[in-house]
């Protein structure tokens, strides 16, 4: 089936969302993977975010696309094609990026302002990659999905996973476990008040309330 929507994907681009999401639902269910979502604020799924989380596993991608109640795309790395499964998404309706090239990170900029202008969201890392180090810990912000929400005035959607590296960190490099992993959702950040020039302080910002949240208690 997803070859068949591949020539078109556009047209096809809820069908294709729909089949990620029953893929993740299915997967985790059937791996013992739980998630237990802590919301701020109601928010209006109809409106285009730029969705931020912090990356510290594979099932990152799983966990949101269960989560959000929204047809969404992820910028991601160029290396998620090598993956079966991601590939099948990042060939159709995600945008990959190779960060070591000028000419397919200006290209990925471009098509990620294109799906905003269509009202889709898209999900960002802003880390960039998943830490090397063990335990993880959070990694200094990439500028790139500030200085999209302040170019398209569309707000920044922080959600913060806080345990799920320790049922399967990275791409289950220390093994994996069962269990339920915590998401929270934090109160959607309005970016009609920033200039270009204050892409850092929205990104200085933006990180300090994951610091704030991971190193809080549910």
């Amino acid at each position: 089936m997803l070859w068949i929507t591949a020539k078109n994907p556009q047209k096809h681009f809820s069908l294709i969302a729909g089949v990620r999401r029953k893929i993740a639902k299915l997967s985790a269910f059937c791996s013992g993977f739980f998630f237990k979502i802590k919301a701020s604020a109601n928010i209006n799924w109809k409106r285009p975010y730029i969705i931020c989380a912090n990356h510290t596993s594979i099932l990152d991608i799983s966990a949101l696309v269960i989560y959000c109640n929204q047809d969404i795309i992820f910028m991601g790395k160029a290396e998620l094609l090598n993956n079966p499964i991601t590939r099948m998404f990042f060939k159709t309706i995600d945008i990959p990026i190779d960060r070591n090239s000028k000419i397919s990170s200006y290209r990925a900029f471009k098509m990620a302002q294109q799906k905003l202008d269509e009202g889709r969201s898209i999900v960002i890392f802003p880390e960039g990659k998943i830490d090397d180090n063990y335990p993880p810990v959070l990694q200094s912000f990439k500028n790139g999905p500030f200085r999209l929400a302040i170019e398209k005035q569309v707000p920044i959607l922080p959600i913060v996973i806080h345990n799920l590296w320790k049922l399967l960190w990275d791409e289950g490099k220390r093994g994996s476990r069962p269990g339920c992993s915590f998401i929270e959702r934090l109160s959607p950040i309005e970016t009609q008040q920033f200039k270009i020039d204050d892409v850092d302080d929205l990104k200085d910002y933006v990180r300090s309330l994951f610091e704030k949240q991971l190193n809080s208690d549910l």
